[in-house]
């Protein structure tokens, strides 16, 4: 204990007006720096609790980032920023989140990045769906600092009136929509390759033969950048399945209704599911080509 107070200045304070006694000094410092150490002890969580706060978190922040930056570009007519600034605020936001929860759960801010992982034993099964419900419940909480944040300027965009498509559409702020001429198939692929690209990089970014493990986090937030660069015209490059139903789940309930799972010919699914088995050829690629002849 001693050793841990070094430097915690005594508080010194006046002895009671009965006491004969003239600023008698009572040691209450080390006290409450103790006490505050044990209620901190209290509520530190541990294994997997840890590790689900860490994966709530990093994608807390992912969407806080990507959404926002969307917010920003829509709400404001394309005046305050671009398709290029959309790509730098994704990335800095997976950069930043992988930094806040990496330390503590990989840092995997995507229910197809988990199943990538587990299926390489990277991660264990069991923490999958606690992974993915903390990945989910992130977005839909950063869905909600989002909308507090402009909400001003929302109703200044579309008058209150919660709109889905159009020119004053916004629920894209939120999840992605398809271009009027995508198909599904050509979507589906289209959110597969994206993703595989993702898991792939992410593979090759953390393979200590690569890189140092430092470097991990902004390389993956420039893969993210070059995704959106290259994959984004057609739907808006989801590819991660909590960033986009999480939030799409929030605009349900926010007033933009049952269209959000209607619109682009029911188009709600395809960043679901394709992200997931994206993921997975991504990661067997890279493994199969590249890191099963290291290990």
């Amino acid at each position: 204990m001693d050793a841990d107070n070094e430097g915690i200045p005594l508080i010194v304070r006046s002895a009671s007006a009965k006491s004969n006694s003239i600023n008698e000094p009572v040691l209450v410092g080390k006290e409450r720096f103790a006490f505050l150490k044990g209620l901190m002890r209290l509520f530190t969580m541990r294994g997997l609790k840890r590790e689900c706060f860490a994966e709530f978190f990093g994608t807390f922040i992912l969407i806080l980032f990507g959404v926002g930056v969307v917010a920003q570009v829509v709400l404001s007519g394309h005046n305050d920023g671009s398709f290029l600034s959309v790509n730098f605020g994704w990335g800095f936001g997976i950069t930043f989140g992988i930094l806040a929860s990496g330390g503590s759960s990989g840092g995997h801010l995507n229910p197809a990045v988990t199943l990538a992982f587990a299926i390489h034993g990277r991660c264990q099964w069991r923490k999958v769906p606690f992974y993915i419900i903390a990945q989910f419940l992130g977005a839909i909480l950063a869905s909600c600092i989002v909308y507090g944040v402009y909400y001003d300027a929302l109703n200044h965009f579309d008058g209150g009136v919660r709109q889905v498509t159009g020119p004053q559409g916004t629920a894209g702020i939120w999840a992605t929509y398809p271009q009027p001429f995508l198909s599904i198939g050509n979507g589906f692929g289209d959110q597969v390759v994206g993703t595989a690209l993702l898991v792939a990089g992410i593979f090759a970014a953390t393979d200590p033969h690569n890189v140092p493990s430092t470097q991990g986090p902004w390389l993956i937030g420039s893969l993210m950048i070059g995704i959106g660069a290259c994959y984004g015209y057609n739907a808006g490059y989801a590819i991660n399945p909590a960033r986009d139903l999480g939030p799409r789940l929030f605009t349900w309930w926010a007033g933009w209704g049952n269209e959000v799972f209607i619109a682009g010919n029911h188009w709600w699914w395809v960043p679901v599911v394709a992200p997931m088995i994206g993921g997975v050829l991504g990661s067997c690629m890279y493994q199969f080509l590249v890191g099963m002849h290291r290990e």
